[in-house]
């Protein structure tokens, strides 16, 4: 829907000096009680995670809960889950910067920072999934003097590819996205921070603001979201393979592609709100993250949800339809009543029921209400995973090799490790670094001062 050019991004269109003020000056706020007390325990939990990683390293994963059959638990679940969270950080930033989407300006940093504190968090399960993570290096096709290369058929060199290449292009983006606010960083460093500016001049790499610098620089951001762009695709893609590709019941379909990209996108925007929120709250941005960027974002959810509930409704259906017995037991029996079940009605309670409040516009400018769902939609999107991994290889072809799956202390120290790590990242993230693009706000802001502005805001 199209709106008024002047509603479309910031509430009153401030000055450039005061955008400098907002939002730059945020790296030079002093640090508050909250701040530390919220630091303490992200270095907690991250002390758990490493502890956690020691254990799996020097016993084994036989600390896990993974048995026979369910050879694949929390370790993939949450490889699964970490890597969708990323995709909307790429999507904001990539997709709608080539659709030319104006409200993607003031959510589309730390959406970009999230994607990669989510990667390096997934990125964690695959190397001790292995059980001998120091032999990760074989998943390289480096030049071996031995004449081995890695095995293409397995899932496994799929997943480090994936990992790798979107790890890199989204590094790369953000970094080079954020070349005009290390500038002004170091410009406007207070005399008395001199390392801050030293600091932040070398990341600025020279940049001065000249005609130059900014065509240089559009044409390279460009390529770089020409370039993201097919990795929202391709990488959530290439890890549903890793499931399609096998013949357990529930798992060799067709229809896993898409469907892991559309839960993909639809749990990272439920993230960006749940970080948006606070931060928003906490830095008093209520004049750049405005209830248009949620009313946005939740039409984003709405659309992606009900493309997940679409693919729920398929994946019974072809179960039906295919008179396949292990298929129909699969979803129709083991699925919502085996042991377990209960997070199978989660997944349905929060992905499909939860997505529905989105309809109302009022709901969807509402920032607590937009809260807890989102919280509910990255719970119904982590035991979407569960359900698919363990719900799936509890109950398999052969009635004698069922079994149930219970995470050990290490599997919940794992989990709860990587979102305080993954915390730890964001705060530090949000201390440090501009994460609000204020060199796209000022711009936008100058285009609606002279009624320039794109009319395309939805």
């Amino acid at each position: 829907m199209i709106r008024d050019r002047g509603e479309a991004l910031l509430v009153g269109t401030p000055s450039d000096a005061e955008i400098s003020r907002e939002l730059i000056g945020t790296v030079y706020r002093p640090r508050g009680r909250g701040f530390r007390l919220l630091l303490a325990v992200a270095l907690l939990g991250t002390g758990v995670l490493f502890t956690c990683i020691t254990i799996t390293v020097t016993v084994g994963i036989g600390t896990w809960g993974n048995n026979i059959p369910v050879g694949w638990a929390f370790g993939i679940i949450n490889f699964v889950w970490w890597i969708g969270i990323g995709h909307a950080g790429t999507f904001i930033s990539a997709i709608l910067y080539l659709f030319e989407q104006p409200w993607r300006t003031s959510i589309n940093r730390f959406a970009e920072g999230m994607t990669l504190f989510a990667v390096m968090q997934a990125g964690l399960y695959p190397l001790l999934h292995l059980g001998r993570p120091w032999f990760a290096y074989w998943l390289i096709p480096y030049p071996s003097t031995m004449g081995t290369w890695p095995n293409f058929k397995s899932a496994l060199p799929w997943d480090a590819a994936a990992i790798a290449t979107y790890f890199t292009v989204s590094l790369l983006f953000w970094y080079f996205g954020l070349l005009p606010d290390f500038a002004a960083c170091r410009d406007q460093a207070p005399p008395e921070a001199r390392v801050r500016r030293v600091l932040y001049g070398l990341l600025a790499l020279g940049w001065r603001g000249s005609a130059q610098h900014h065509r240089h620089y559009r044409l390279t951001y460009g390529l770089l979201a020409a370039l993201a762009t097919p990795l929202v695709l391709s990488v959530h893609s290439i890890v549903s393979t890793d499931f399609a590709i096998t013949m357990v019941p529930g798992w060799h379909s067709t229809i896993f592609p898409p469907f892991f990209v559309a839960g993909a996108i639809f749990s990272g925007f439920a993230m960006v709100v749940t970080l948006a929120v606070p931060v928003r709250r906490v830095f008093g941005l209520q004049r750049v993250i405005t209830k248009r960027h949620f009313d946005a974002m939740g039409k984003m959810i709405l659309c992606t949800g009900w493309i997940v509930t679409y693919s729920y409704i398929v994946e019974l259906f072809i179960a039906w339809y295919s008179g396949d017995e292990a298929e129909v037991y699969q979803f129709f029996i083991a699925r919502p009543f085996s042991h377990g079940s209960w997070v199978w009605w989660g997944m349905m309670l929060c992905n499909v029921g939860v997505t529905q409040l989105f309809w109302s516009r009022r709901f969807r400018t509402n920032t607590v209400l937009v809260w807890f769902a989102a919280l509910a939609i990255n719970f119904g999107m982590w035991a979407e995973r569960y359900v698919i991994i363990v719900l799936g290889l509890q109950r398999d072809y052969l009635p004698s090799s069922w079994g149930d799956y219970l995470p050990t202390w290490v599997d919940l120290g794992l989990f709860g490790g990587t979102m305080c790590f993954f915390l730890l990242l964001f705060i530090l993230f949000l201390r440090y670094v501009p994460f609000i693009a204020a060199w796209e706000v000022k711009e936008l802001a100058h285009e609606l001062r002279h009624g320039h502005a794109p009319t395309g805001v939805i």
